[in-house]
This record gives structure tokens, sequence and C-alpha cells, in this order.
């Protein structure tokens, strides 16, 4: 089972992984088997040694909305948002992508830990600002202390946008996130969550951004622009280690 992991995130607090087609589709939502999807997802914590049923999920809206989760939270009871933030350990958090970016960020002096789904929406609404916000709010985070790990994504090249939105990028002032070449216009999405995450106070050798384009790769990541719609999706996994691990 082939996993993708950041030098930048420690083995010792964290346990961290993005998956591809070898974990088979981790959502229940695309249409695959109940059953199957289950399978999945239990072979999945074996392999990264989590425990399934503490496993917290989200059905991702494109929003902003960040939720930090609690011992309320249930593996059978996604929630509606599109980051989660916790300082709870043995809690693996899951975000899910196909083309969008994955984000793992690590408070390395108050071990809290969050997942973000980033697409275009969530990106240009700032949903990084909002999960530091958050971070800060519930577990004074600082953004100085903040690893933050961009997992594999759609290319620049793969992601044709339409005016509308190359407009919008310029306006909120991500220029260097989009290009016109002959009439047509492109988004790079990790451009724009670099640039947010540097503006919030994360450093710039905090940063990993996986060079992975899952469309340009879609033989090893679901991609859905690759695949025109029908594909699955891969896992973003992070978890804090409890000090008896």
């Amino acid at each position: 089972m082939k996993m993708f992991t950041s030098k930048l995130l420690p083995d010792v607090a964290l346990i961290h992984a993005f998956t591809c087609k070898t974990s088979h589709n981790i959502a229940f939502h695309v249409g695959d088997n109940t059953h199957d999807v289950i399978q999945h997802r239990k072979t999945l914590a074996s392999t990264l040694n989590y425990p399934h049923d503490r496993l917290v999920s989200m059905k991702q809206i494109h929003s902003d909305k960040v939720v930090a989760v609690t011992a309320t939270h249930h593996h059978k009871a996604p929630v509606t948002c599109d980051a989660l933030i916790t300082n709870e350990p043995n809690t693996p958090l899951m975000v899910m992508t196909a083309d969008c970016t994955p984000v793992l960020l690590y408070d390395r002096h108050t071990s809290a830990v969050a997942a973000i789904h980033a697409g275009r929406a969530g990106a240009l609404s700032n949903i990084i600002a909002n999960t530091l916000t958050k971070m800060a709010e519930q577990f004074h985070s600082d953004s100085r202390n903040i690893i933050a790990v961009l997992g594999p994504s759609i290319c620049q090249k793969c992601y044709e946008v339409n005016q509308d939105i190359y407009e919008e990028t310029l306006a909120l002032g991500y220029d260097s996130a989009v290009m016109c070449k002959a009439q047509r216009y492109f988004l790079h999405v990790n451009t724009v969550l670099v640039q947010q995450l540097q503006e919030c106070g994360v450093t710039k050798n905090h940063i990993d951004v996986m060079k992975h384009c899952t469309a340009c790769e879609h033989h090893t990541f679901f991609s859905y622009r690759a695949q025109k719609g029908n594909t699955g999706r891969q896992a973003g996994i992070i978890m804090l280690r409890s000090s008896l691990s």
C-alpha cells in the first residue's frame, strides 16, 4: 500500500499520511459498495495503526467552516465542514480529495492538529486563516509554531477555470496563482494556500508542498478532472499519538 508522508512532521508525536489508489476509494458518497468502503477504511487504519472507530471525517461542502473535534464526534457521523481541528490524542482526522488540496497542520508547542479540505472555493474564502484562528482560540496556537503540509493535488496546467474565477482571484490579491494563456485561464490553488499560510505567520521553512499532481498522475491518484467526475477519493490522515503510544 503506497503512502506519501512529509519529513517535516515528526513520527514520534504523530501518525500522518496521504493515500492514493493503492488504498482504494475511502469515500461513501461516490457510489461504491458501502461494505467495501468500510473494509478499505479498516485496512487503512490497520496499516497506519490508528483506531478505526475513533476516526473523524467530514461531509465536505466546499466551505470555510472549521469544527473543533470533541469526544461527542463519532466515526459513523461525518461532520459537515471543510476543516477539523483537535488536541485530543488517538483521534485521527481525515480529509478526502480527488484534486482539491488536503492540508495537514501540526502545532509543535501545543500539540494540536488540523485536517483541511482546500478546494478553490475554500481557498478563495480563506479556510486557512479560519482554521488557524480557530486553533488559536481553542488551543492557544501560534502560527509561528505551525507546520503545514499540502498533499497531492491538481497542478495549474491541469486546472482550467472561467474568466469570472480568474478575475475573482486577481481581485483577492492572488495574482501569482493565476495564468492567462491564449484566452484560457488557469488557477493554482496551492499558490493561494501558501500565500495565506505565510500571511498568517507560518514560516516558509515550515511549509511542505508535495510535488504530485493528481490529474497528471491519475494512474496513481484519484482525479475528478482527469476521470471526468467518475472517481473515488484518497485520504489525508493525521493523529496525535498518546504519550503511551
